[in-house]
């Protein structure tokens, strides 16, 4: 019997110098970390360099794991961080769709409709401060929890609802004006 270790038992052998756990890690969780860069950045050569940086750091810090989070949690917070840090030194490159985006509807004047307002909304998130766009991208994109967005942006639920609350002001302000 094949016995399938969860993400924090892997990142325990890890810090017992096991690469190969790692090398599953990096499997299992690579695509969900490149979706958070990717869509807080805008850009998929920086959001590559930022999963490759996250998976580095988490390696480096791998003796002082403690999972008292789900790695899950752990990873978003070090992806966030790595995406906040990219903010401060650089605007993001606005997109014109969203990422994933698959319309399952045949009637082209559906897609073009969809296509467009992906366009629009992605443009209206791309305004929004680093945190807010992160909040957003965590809750909305990821599915994520209120007390997981808070221990990434390493804030509290409290906070976080307030994020929330400012950046969905903020989208209809900005949707509304850019329809115009």
């Amino acid at each position: 019997m094949v016995t399938v270790l969860g993400d924090e038992q892997l990142m325990m052998q890890v810090a017992e110098g096991d690469l190969d756990a790692f090398n599953e890690l990096v499997r299992r969780r690579r695509d969900t970390a490149w979706r958070i860069a990717y869509r807080f950045l805008g850009d998929p050569d920086a959001a590559e360099d930022v999963v490759q940086e996250a998976f580095l750091r988490i390696l480096d810090a791998a003796a002082r794991y403690e999972p008292s989070a789900t790695f899950e949690t752990y990873l978003y917070r070090v992806v966030t961080r790595l995406c906040l840090d990219h903010a401060r030194k650089r605007r993001p490159i606005l997109v014109r769709a969203l990422p994933e985006t698959v319309d399952p509807s045949p009637d082209p004047a559906a897609a073009l409709v969809r296509k467009d307002r992906d366009a629009l909304i992605r443009q209206a998130i791309d305004t929004l401060p680093p945190r807010q766009r992160m909040a957003v991208v965590l809750k909305y994109y990821e599915g994520s929890g209120y007390g997981e967005i808070a221990q990434a942006l390493e804030t509290t639920t409290k906070a976080v609802e307030r994020l929330l609350g400012r950046a969905r002001r903020t989208l209809i302000s900005s949707v509304s004006r850019i329809k115009k």
